[in-house]
């Protein structure tokens, strides 16, 4: 099973590209972040004509997760993490899928920091650890897939010097990502790769794609059970070249 995430930002306007890039990859499963769109308007049609059962949870113009199979149907199990009633944001679905359990996240960017959307971040991953702390030990496979908005170490970003300051690259996010690997989860792509240079996402401004100035801020954790199943891990850069193309581009597993 190859089990992908892709931060489509805007899956209104980048329809095309995520359509296209469906045929060429064939994907079995996918976790999309960032929708910035409604429920109602979700272009359920258009994926499900291309055989794919979904699931999805928007949220006008921000956040938003989806979650498609072409491998069997979809389980929800949950949608939102548990611990803030209050916390409305469109930010994390789970769901079984062909004996799998997969959770795509969109965690919060934290910007301005400091401040209160850095706070929230604090919170949201404090949150997000308690809900995984629940989850490494299953006897089933877990992968916890999605945009997690944090550069792990120096060697995920190009320049570091120029992040320190950035809330993907503060100590305590940094911090809480560790906590993840210290409850038994395993970086994928890290681990596939330990001593390359791995990219998942370039802004537009100055040609930082032609240039490789990136950042790795999208991973894919695996539970001990997934881990012992893990084939390959990579980053498919194809549709970061196409035009009207996200600034994230597709990375995914595979599990035997």
């Amino acid at each position: 099973m190859k089990i992908y995430s892709y931060n489509v930002n805007g899956i209104t306007s980048r329809l095309p590209v995520l359509l296209r890039w469906l045929e060429m990859a064939e994907p079995d499963v996918v976790c999309l972040q960032e929708l910035k769109t409604i429920d109602e308007r979700f272009p359920e049609g258009a994926i499900r004509d291309l055989g794919y059962d979904v699931v999805w949870h928007g949220q006008k113009a921000w956040n938003g997760v989806a979650m498609l199979s072409r491998v069997g149907e979809i389980h929800e199990t949950r949608r939102g993490l548990p611990g803030d009633p209050e916390d409305v944001q469109s930010r994390y679905i789970e769901a079984a899928v062909g004996g799998v359990l997969i959770a795509g996240l969109y965690a919060p960017n934290g910007n301005p920091r400091p401040g209160p959307k850095y706070d929230f971040k604090l919170r949201w991953f404090a949150r997000l650890e308690e809900h995984l702390a629940g989850l490494v030990g299953l006897d089933a496979p877990v992968v916890i897939a999605g945009d997690y908005n944090i550069i792990p170490e120096d060697r995920d970003v190009y320049v570091p010097e120029r992040w320190r300051d950035d809330a993907l690259f503060a100590h305590e996010v940094r911090a809480a990502y560790a906590r993840l690997l210290e409850q038994g989860w395993t970086d994928a792509l890290r681990h596939m790769h330990p001593d390359e240079t791995v990219y998942t996402f370039w802004k537009y401004l100055r040609r930082a794609y032609e240039r490789d100035a990136g950042l790795r801020i999208d991973h894919l954790l695996l539970n001990p059970v997934a881990a012992k199943r893990l084939v390959a891990a990579e980053v498919d850069r194809r549709p970061r070249g196409w035009e009207k193309t996200s600034d994230h581009t597709p990375v995914w597993v595979e599990l035997a």
